[in-house]
């Protein structure tokens, strides 16, 4: 009998991922180089493309380029010598671990403070109706947990009509529960409100178990972009999981070891947190 090997991922040119056409995109980078002195560089020549409705996380090792990446797309490196392309939307929202709500604020004021628009109050309530938390709308932050801080956090973003969300492992100080129910509605709201995503982590199961996408940047550049998820919307099972895992602990140079292959795609195994 002949041994069995983990399915081997699809992978894809960055710039022509075969899920889309790259003129759809809501995100388009070129040649996209950033460096913090004059002959060194961060990031050199990336290409990237991102669409609306589409969660893709980000990987690589420490030094790779992530935070790099994720200032320039949010507007945020005037302090850095760069060139290339860059198209992006107008509402551009980043989350970290800290959902950053206002202490002195309900939890609905926090959603609607700064929208501006006659219906704040409309597309505040239907947000957090959206997370799951239409009864806590007059509750103040500090009365919520760890994770319905994030809910609330998510449904500020969706509420002011974000169109790239650009998160940096905001849900690592969650336990396995609360960090999956967060995966399900962060990809419920990319798809309602047609949001491209772009979530960075150093988790690989939470990036097997969340994305359409896995990107991994090694050398300033795209190293392995991955479609994780088919026609069927579903996350990797069996072996196309481990496959998967095997690529990105060898890519992320993780200790070698027994990989686990779960039989659903809920997370399998709780996380510790400090």
């Amino acid at each position: 009998m002949e041994p069995s090997h983990p399915a081997r991922p699809e992978l894809a040119h960055p710039s022509h991922h075969p899920t889309y056409d790259p003129a759809d995109s809501v995100v388009r980078v070129r040649d996209l180089h950033r460096s913090f002195t004059p002959t060194g560089g961060v990031l050199a020549g990336l290409d990237l493309d991102l669409r609306a409705g589409e969660v893709v996380c980000l990987t690589g090792r420490r030094g790779s380029g992530k935070s790099t990446l994720l200032r320039a797309l949010a507007r945020l490196d005037r302090d850095v010598v760069g060139s290339g392309t860059l198209r992006l939307p107008e509402v551009i929202t980043v989350l970290d671990a800290d959902p950053a709500l206002l202490g002195w604020r309900r939890v609905l004021d926090n959603i609607t403070t700064g929208l501006g628009t006659f219906d704040a109050l409309r597309r505040g309530r239907r947000a957090l109706a959206e997370v799951g938390l239409a009864a806590r709308e007059l509750a103040w932050p500090d009365d919520l947990d760890d994770a319905d801080r994030h809910r609330v956090a998510l449904a500020r973003t969706t509420a002011s009509g974000t169109e790239l969300l650009l998160a940096d492992e905001p849900y690592r100080g969650l336990d396995a529960f609360g960090q999956g129910e967060l995966h399900r509605l962060l990809r419920r709201a990319a798809v309602t409100h047609q949001m491209a995503v772009l979530l960075v982590t150093g988790d690989v199961h939470e990036a097997i178990t969340l994305a359409d996408r896995i990107i991994t940047l090694r050398d300033g550049r795209i190293h392995h972009d991955l479609r994780v998820r088919g026609r069927e919307d579903r996350a990797p099972v069996g072996e196309a999981y481990a496959g998967i895992r095997t690529l990105l602990e060898a890519e992320l140079g993780l200790r070698a070891g027994p990989v686990g292959v779960p039989t659903t795609a809920e997370p399998v195994a709780r996380r510790e947190t400090a």
